[in-house]
Order: C-alpha cells, then structure tokens, then sequence
C-alpha cells in the first residue's frame, strides 16, 4: 500500500512531529536539506504528498512558499500544513486552485503567546524596560521618574478574539478584573461575551482602552489596519501591544506615536521584516519591549502545534478530512484527487 509522504525543509519546530508522525503506519515523513541547489529541493517537493511548511516568511527562502508558481511544479501535491497557526508563506487561493487542502494549527500555541502578551501588557505598564535601562547605564535616579501604573482594572482591547484573544481576556478578567472589548467582524455580540469581552467597532476600542493588543492573523484587509490614524484615534497614555502579525500595524507611525508621547509604551514580537534590523528605530526607544517572534515558542506550544499537524496529515494518509482545514471550499476537489492518488474514497 503506497504510504502519504510527508516532506519537510531543513529542520521541524519540535521533534513531537516525528514521534507522533511514527505512530501512523500509513504516514512517511522525509526531510529535504535546503544546503542543496534549489532544483535538487524541488525535486524532492515533487516526490510528496504532503508539505510541511515553514510559516514564517523571513525563515523560509522565497521559492520555496507556496505559490501558484511552486504549485505549478508540484502536481503531486494533495496537502500543505503550515508550522503554526498563521500561514504567511502560503497563498490559500493559490492551493483552492490547485486542489490542495491547506490547514494551520490553530489554537495550539495560544497559552504561550496569550502570556507573552499579558506579560507584556505588565512589564510596559511597570516601566520595567526604562527601569532596566537606567540602571544598567548608571542613570538611576528618583524612583518616581519611573512611576508605573498597574494592570488592574484597567479596560483591554483585544483586536481579533479568537483561540488567542480568548486566553488573553480570560487571564486579564480573572486575575485582573479588566473590562475587555473585543473587535472581530467574524462574530456576533453573545459569541464575544461567552468569550469574556464585549463586542465593539473599531473606533470605540481605540478610544476606550488603556491596552490595545493585536490577536488576528494577516490578511489583505488587515494590513496596515494600525495606521497613523488608528494610533491617533487611541487614548493618550495608552499602550499597543502586537503577537499577531507584522504588516498590520504601521511601524514609522507606531514610533511618531510613541515619540510624541500619545502612545506611552509597545510590546513589539512581530516585524515587518524577521529579525529587523538592528538600526530599526522602535528598537532604539527605551519605552519599548521587543522579542523576535518568540511569543508562542516555548517547549508545551511547539510540541503542541507539531503534534496537532502530525495528526492533521496522519488523517490524510488514512483517507478522513483533518481538522483547520483553511480553505473548504477545495474539499471535493481535494477528495477527487486523492481517490485519484490512493485508489478510494475518502472516508465520509
């Protein structure tokens, strides 16, 4: 019985992937070394069934995201899985087109980066990054100077409440008792509320909350949602902070903002290059925490969203659907083409 190959570039994210992959007989997984020439990589491409995907844009070398040019080349592909819950190397009309099914991992990294952002909204409202600079520069001085304020009470605004926003007004609900306001046009005022925030337009979160924090993914009509203007529209003395995707807020807006004094202090872990450069001016400013994308990558999420795709392709190789299919719409396509490939139907 032919086996579902699986192929992954260069390296995976935890080695949860191969030790859950191995318990599915119907599964193959092969690595492909990107120290090749890249016709030797596509070559390998062709061979699978299966692409496990690199979703960070700036790790993974341009030829090889999925593209309708890569697709064109891979006319054996059935199935791509991205690395994490976003997917910003993989175009999703591309693969409709082509027939091949494409799933994330969502929600599987949600804890780490939901308390990445809590902990962010902390260490900003504490001043801890100018605290730590002052001292490390022998510029310590009154304690005043950096008086902080606490989370406490304080109204958050999550952009986008889904398995990560979630978390996040949960945590500042219960351990904080802030009131949340949520801003998501894909749910209805009681799905919000079961999430524990209160849905509201745009313009009000801006205007009502002490913390903005970004949880949506990067699509065509959330870039540069965080522009000039919107930093203008939030209240003074607020903080921004962002875990969801660079290119949705505007960076040189962000630091006019935060040099003016309008926006007190950000909580940076996505760029709209990965890393930035060093010269970067957010990363000069003392009222600014940056990490490197970092927010979900701990032990429990990376073996959490390496586990969850293993399953996702062991479900193809045994013929069912798996779950966080992102485009259903290709599903008959994709069932036509796999009972093409292995013979049978899917499972119904």
């Amino acid at each position: 019985m032919r086996r579902f190959r699986v192929g992954y570039l260069s390296h995976l994210p935890h080695q949860a992937f191969l030790d859950t992959a191995a318990q599915c007989a119907a599964l193959e997984v092969v690595r492909i070394p990107l120290d090749q020439p890249e016709g030797a990589v596509l070559a390998a491409l062709r061979e699978v069934d299966g692409y496990y995907c690199m979703a960070s844009r700036d790790e993974l070398p341009r030829p090889f995201h999925v593209t309708p040019a890569l697709l064109a080349e891979l006319p054996r592909l059935l199935m791509v899985g991205s690395t994490g819950a976003g997917y910003d190397t993989v175009d999703p009309a591309a693969c409709t087109a082509a027939g091949v099914l494409l799933v994330n991992q969502a929600g599987g990294n949600a804890e780490g980066v939901a308390e990445h952002a809590v902990g962010m909204m902390l260490a900003l409202l504490k001043r801890m990054p100018e605290a730590q600079a002052a001292m490390r520069a022998g510029q310590a001085q009154s304690r005043e100077a950096l008086m902080g304020r606490e989370l406490r009470g304080r109204t958050v605004g999550l952009v986008g409440i889904g398995h990560v926003g979630t978390r996040v007004a949960e945590i500042v609900r219960l351990a904080f008792g802030c009131p949340v306001l949520a801003c998501d046009p894909y749910l209805d005022a009681d799905t919000i509320a079961a999430r524990g925030a209160r849905k509201v337009e745009m313009d009000e979160l801006l205007a009502g909350s002490d913390v903005v924090s970004l949880h949506l993914p990067l699509a065509p009509e959330s870039r540069g949602m965080m522009s000039a203007a919107s930093f203008a529209r939030m209240r003074r003395g607020a903080i921004f902070v962002t875990t969801a995707r660079g290119h949705i807020h505007d960076e040189p807006a962000l630091a006019e903002a935060l040099a003016s004094g309008h926006i007190a202090a950000a909580g940076l872990d996505v760029w709209a290059q990965e890393p930035p450069p060093p010269t970067h001016p957010l990363l000069q400013m003392g009222n600014v925490i940056v990490t490197q994308h970092t927010a979900g990558v701990t032990q429990e999420s990376r073996a959490n969203i390496t586990r969850i795709a293993a399953l996702a392709f062991a479900d193809a190789a045994e013929g069912r659907l798996p779950p966080r299919i992102i485009n259903p719409d290709v599903v008959p396509r994709f069932a036509e083409r796999w009972a093409a490939a292995f013979g049978r139907a899917l499972a119904g």
